[in-house]
């Protein structure tokens, strides 16, 4: 049997959770956009009256920018983490799914892409409320949205795999303090990676936000990319890399 997905399985899950996502649509619009807002608001307009500018930027733009990939990345997170928990071990979701056709890997890779719509979903709220305030220049700015759902595809990955080894909702705690947090403030959102000493920079340059900060901040503001490849290889081998790794210990705890 192929080990590839089947790609209208994969679907099929992808509608199911849209289908459940759209009954809670308002209660969504706010645990996804709340929060990122208020960062831009508070942020952006209070501390960026004292910071000036940033990369030649003011730091209103530099941060509304930055955000739109951060929420990109929280967003695919909760999803993949604590969503996909839920429907794995206490709703036992996926048990039923494998009594029809489908495969783990065409479960996982719906998950996946429903990830990365709701990153793309969370980051086009963002990047509304930086057009209200006057950030955004251009139609570049509509390229971020398709980097988004790529950034949300490179952290659902990761994401997955934390849910397949949780053994319970506490457990996602170690991963947002180790690892979300320290991407949040050091992978050039709130200032530039380049102040970082190098060793440090060095080890950030590995990370999917930084590749994704670098990526949608130059379409959000209309300019060029310095290393767009280099950035969509970065985001394509962390997703790539956590479906293949979910796959395997997904496999191992619901049919081994």
């Amino acid at each position: 049997m192929s080990a590839l997905p089947h790609v209208p399985g994969s679907f099929a899950v992808f509608r199911r959770n849209f289908l459940v996502w759209r009954r809670l649509f308002w209660t969504a619009l706010v645990l996804n956009l709340g929060e990122p807002a208020l960062y831009l608001l508070g942020l952006g307009l209070g501390l960026g009256s004292f910071v000036g500018q940033l990369d030649g930027l003011p730091y209103l733009a530099f941060l509304a920018s930055g955000l739109v990939a951060s929420s990109a990345m929280n967003t695919a997170t909760f999803e993949g983490m604590y969503s996909v928990y839920t429907r794995m071990v206490p709703q036992k979701t996926y048990e039923a799914m494998l009594a029809t056709p489908l495969r783990i890997q065409d479960i996982l890779l719906g998950e996946m892409l429903w990830c990365g719509a709701k990153a793309g979903f969370s980051a086009a709220g963002i990047l509304l409320v930086a057009a209200l305030l006057g950030v955004v220049h251009g139609l570049s700015a509509l390229w971020a949205l398709p980097a988004a759902v790529l950034t949300g595809l490179a952290f659902a990955g990761p994401a997955i795999v934390m849910s397949t080894v949780a053994d319970g909702y506490d457990f996602f705690n170690y991963y947002f303090v180790l690892v979300i947090t320290p991407m949040l403030l050091m992978c050039g959102v709130f200032y530039p990676v380049a102040t970082l000493p190098e060793g440090l920079r060095l080890l950030v340059d590995l990370l999917p936000l930084t590749h994704a900060v670098e990526l949608i901040r130059p379409l959000v503001v209309d300019s060029d990319p310095a290393r767009p490849l280099a950035n969509l290889l970065v985001l394509a081998a962390w997703a790539i890399a956590g479906f293949l790794l979910a796959s395997r210990l997904a496999r191992r705890r619901l049919l081994d």
